[in-house]
């Protein structure tokens, strides 16, 4: 009798122990913003956890919405081009991933190409880049004036404001 007595025992207390057990509640102890934010600054500052929680992030389409929504805001705010600068490697690689999202998305394409067109600033920044890409490659220039000469024969008034222009800069550097 006294061994049943102390197996009761025994189980008792070994049930009680294991029930005891706390149990995580992800709810309750986001709810302290003390413990949230150092939740965050755990996952943030740690390259892999960080990596685990894009992945499952941009696997929920609410969360990849805000997300794009948040990068769109960084690149109108000018953080993303600080960011680029600061890191070559980055800026490289986001460069190639724009062109190949343009080259597979015309829609994409289009919309970009108006907001460069309508920006004053940036239709600058694409026309010197354009003017040193053709220097660098004599191929590339030829193939442009082709192009220019056929969209001008298209078009006869662009013909004539080229002509205007040409005669503007002509005299333009004759006076100096």
């Amino acid at each position: 009798m006294k061994n049943i007595l102390n197996l009761s025992i025994t189980a008792t207390l070994l049930l009680l122990i294991v029930s005891c057990k706390p149990t995580f509640n992800a709810s309750q102890v986001l709810q302290s913003d003390e413990n949230r934010k150092e939740l965050y600054q755990n996952i943030v500052s740690d390259p892999v956890k960080f990596s685990e929680f894009l992945e499952i992030a941009n696997s929920d389409k609410n969360a990849r919405m805000m997300m794009m929504k948040d990068h769109m805001k960084m690149m109108e705010d000018g953080k993303m081009m600080e960011m680029m600068k600061e890191n070559p490697e980055m800026q490289k690689k986001m460069k190639k991933m724009m062109q190949e999202k343009m080259e597979n998305n015309p829609e994409m394409q289009k919309k970009m190409q108006e907001k460069m067109m309508s920006d004053p600033a940036a239709r600058q920044a694409m026309m010197d880049k354009m003017h040193s890409k053709m220097k660098e490659n004599p191929e590339m220039m030829e193939k442009m004036m082709d192009q220019l000469i056929m969209m001008m024969h298209e078009n006869p008034e662009m013909m004539e404001m080229m002509k205007k222009k040409m005669k503007e800069h002509q005299l333009k550097m004759e006076k100096q």
